[in-house]
């Protein structure tokens, strides 16, 4: 799918904005504080059906009472998105629906100034960006972390109320385990289908002989009774904290250089070829995996990146749509 163009209303800042875009390659310029980030952020919701960075009340422009995306495809297709305070609508097809329906997403590779630092981010950052990464070419993925998420804020609240017993948590424990589980395996096997292209595509940006790993970290084990035990035992320590202290909520990614934690040993240069590979590798994989070129949406990484890393990145997505952000004289 192409994007023909995209249309906001009341969206953060931009009372009435329309891009254009190109089929190949799209330029949005813009001082710092324009909006830039916004409309590739209107672009994202329309395509993945949720932001990746606020929730609707906080992109509701302060002034209006309601706001409307529209993106249009090149083959005529359009979504809308609106919000009118309280609810967020999607109109796909003159059908108005609560969610973006899955058979109506797209998938996009979002490159946005912080992933250059995912190495040296947080464990929770870097387990929030490979969540979306994996999410996005695969639904049961997506599934699975959802309900996860849902069963452990609901075992959270349980162990803050002073008078619980064990019991009470039994259910949301199995769902834990199984989707726990689930999750562990998924990310193993994800992330061994990223290490097996990394160091290759690292060479072909860097054009040197390191080798570069992911070391996925999980104290999850692999069998679902196993983890279910877990929980279990840690119940009185859960309950005293007042919150859930095992599970694959707090598993890592942590990126080795030669064999050596790159957050330490990599160059600033070393560090950006690794992110650079690992974009690369993840458009691969949605065109492996669900057979569709995904859109690129670029914001404001060229001015972080070195004119060899530029030219690199230029070459490696030639062949898809890709929409860029940069500071400069808007039009």
């Amino acid at each position: 799918m192409i994007i023909k163009s995209i249309k906001l209303t009341n969206f953060r800042n931009h009372h009435s904005y329309k891009l254009t875009c190109d089929d190949k390659t799209s330029l949005i310029l813009g001082s710092n504080g324009w909006g830039k980030t916004s409309v590739l952020e209107a672009i994202y919701i329309l395509t993945r059906g949720k932001s990746f960075r606020a929730t609707d009340p906080e992109i509701l422009n302060r002034d209006s009472e309601y706001y409307r995306i529209e993106l249009e495809y090149v083959n005529g297709e359009t979504t809308v998105a609106t919000y009118d305070g309280k609810t967020k609508n999607f109109i796909v097809l003159d059908k108005k629906q609560k969610r973006l329906p899955k058979k109506h997403k797209y998938p996009v590779v979002l490159f946005l100034p912080s992933d250059l630092n995912l190495i040296s981010h947080s464990p929770g950052r870097r387990r929030d960006y490979f969540d979306r990464i994996f999410a996005e070419f695969d639904e049961k993925y997506a599934t699975s972390l959802s309900k996860y998420h849902k069963a452990l804020k609901q075992r959270n609240e349980l162990l803050k109320k002073d008078y619980l017993k064990e019991d009470n948590l039994f259910s949301w424990n199995i769902m834990l385990a199984k989707y726990g589980t689930d999750l562990h395996n998924y990310r193993e096997q994800f992330t061994q289908e990223i290490n097996q292209k990394l160091t290759p595509t690292y060479h072909s940006i860097a054009e040197n002989n390191d080798k570069i790993t992911i070391n996925y970290q999980s104290e999850a084990p692999k069998s679902e009774q196993t983890y279910l035990n877990h929980l279990e035992k840690n119940y009185e320590r859960d309950h005293y904290l007042g919150h859930t202290t095992f599970g694959i909520h707090r598993d890592d990614y942590v990126f080795n250089f030669n064999n050596q934690p790159a957050d330490g040993s990599a160059s600033r240069g070393e560090t950006r070829s690794i992110i650079l590979a690992l974009k690369f590798i993840e458009a691969d994989l949605i065109n492996q995996k669900l057979h569709q070129k995904p859109i690129i949406l670029l914001d404001d990484v060229f001015s972080e990146l070195d004119e060899t890393r530029r030219r690199c990145l230029i070459k490696n997505f030639k062949d898809n749509q890709v929409i860029i952000t940069s500071v400069g004289s808007s039009s």
